[in-house]
Parts: structure tokens; C-alpha cells; sequence
């Protein structure tokens, strides 16, 4: 008795082909300039906070954000998103957020921002 071998499967169509969305690295970023305008801003945001005696830390995994704590007050903590909008002209104009989403202050100024983020951290 002669053994025959089951037909192949031509995969050749299925090459390159997904199942879902493209996918992203963990940790990686997704549109590279504005995440580099993105943590510039945090930094300047973190160095201002610094003054003002709070310890943050930025992660620069998408989406980038400030993590802000209040020495000997663990539970005190806070993180602030950098993202871009447009002036009133319809310039591109970065504004630091809320972890709520709204809007803390403009991107320009990171020592009026980290006033009023010690100012709310101070307060509760």
C-alpha cells in the first residue's frame, strides 16, 4: 500500500499580512519630533519643580509624561502631559495638562506651571 502525503497549504498569500493594526514596540515612540518637543518640555517643567522643592521624574515612554511627588507625602503625587494645540492665529503652541486633561498652563513658562502645580500639591 502506497502512502500518500496530505496537500500543501500555499502560504505564500499570507505572507505580510495581520491581524490587527500595526504594531509598536513597548517603550517606543510614535511620531518622533513631537515626542522630542514633548520631553523637552517636561524637562524644563521638571527643572522648574525642582526649585520649588518637588521631585519628579519624566518618562519618556509614549506618551511621555511628568510624575511629580511631594517629599515625606508619597500619597501626593501627580502627572502632568505635555501636548500641542493651536495659538489663536493657528500656530503650533505646547500647553502643559492636567492628568484630568485640562489645561494647566502654557509650555513657555515651566515656572508659572510649577508654581501652580505647589501651590495644588501644597494645598491637600
Amino acid at each position: 500500500m502506497a502512502v500518500t502525503r496530505p496537500a500543501r497549504v500555499d502560504r505564500s498569500a499570507w505572507r505580510g499580512r495581520r491581524m490587527s493594526g500595526p504594531r509598536h514596540r513597548a517603550g517606543g515612540t510614535l511620531d518622533r519630533p513631537r515626542d522630542h518637543a514633548r520631553t523637552y518640555h517636561l524637562h524644563r517643567l521638571a527643572a522648574a519643580l525642582d526649585t520649588e522643592g518637588l521631585q519628579s521624574t519624566v518618562k519618556t515612554t509614549y506618551p511621555a509624561a511628568l510624575h511629580i511627588f511631594t517629599p515625606g507625602a508619597a500619597m501626593l503625587a501627580e502627572s502632568i502631559d505635555c501636548t500641542p494645540g493651536t495659538d489663536d492665529s493657528g500656530r503650533l503652541h505646547w500647553y502643559y495638562r492636567w492628568s484630568w486633561g485640562e489645561v494647566l498652563h502654557d509650555a513657555e513658562d515651566p515656572s508659572a506651571a510649577a508654581a501652580k502645580i505647589a501651590e495644588v500639591l501644597s494645598s491637600r
